[in-house]
């Protein structure tokens, strides 16, 4: 199945100076992504190492791949050559990883850490606890090849649109506290929430970075 232009058009026109989309292109092959990227597009998430590296290999290398899984240590060293965006990091290991393969590739490597705002006991992240003692204790560390930009997280998985707004204004808020705008650093934060079924409440309660996929793709 090919992508949904119509949608793609909608979706870009509607979070024209809001966000960026960032286009989940997993399990799709590369013909699909090469149609929305002859449209314009850049910006594509991917949840699997060995997929994105073999995409890396096959496609156009101004592409900005958004790494969005659950990323193991042991498969940095994979993509830390070329990834532009590491959306899901929840520990420290995991960022002295980054930090060290960033290093072997002379890059620094932007990355978000992930924060668990849902009900369910299935996702990722670190709590508001744990948030406040990793950047604390971030100084001491001296991680100079990463660098990290904001934070991401997913809501629940629920028809209940207030559970939603509120799971999504709590991450708001963590943004605004860690990593407020000041005069020496005014660019903001990268707040990475909303999937293709909550990108707009999402986008209302202030993200600035939307991972949509069945919308543009069809469902997997």
């Amino acid at each position: 199945m090919s992508i949904n232009k119509e949608k793609y058009s909608e979706i870009i026109n509607e979070l024209k100076g809001k966000a960026t989309l960032v286009a989940v292109s997993k399990t799709k092959p590369v013909e699909d992504i090469l149609e929305l990227y002859n449209l314009g597009h850049r910006d594509f998430g991917e949840n699997y190492v060995q997929e994105l590296t073999q995409k890396y290999e096959q496609l156009p290398k101004d592409i900005r791949w958004h790494f969005i899984g659950h990323l193991q240590s042991n498969k940095v060293k994979y993509i830390a050559p070329f990834v532009h965006l590491i959306h899901g990091v929840d520990s420290f290991n995991l960022l002295r990883e980054i930090n060290k393969q960033a290093a072997k590739n002379s890059r620094v490597i932007d990355c978000l850490l992930q924060v668990y705002i849902a009900r369910e006991e299935t996702k990722f992240g670190l709590d508001g606890y744990e948030l406040n003692e990793l950047i604390g204790s971030l100084p001491a560390q001296q991680l100079t090849n990463i660098r990290i930009t904001g934070l991401m997280g997913m809501a629940s998985f629920s028809n209940d649109s207030d559970l939603i707004r509120s799971e999504f204004k709590y991450l708001k808020a963590l943004v605004d506290k860690h990593f407020p705008s000041t005069t020496n650093n005014p660019q903001p934060a990268t707040l990475s929430m909303g999937m293709s079924a909550d990108y707009r409440i999402a986008v209302e309660e202030g993200s600035n970075l939307v991972r949509i996929g069945s919308l543009l793709f069809g469902a997997r």
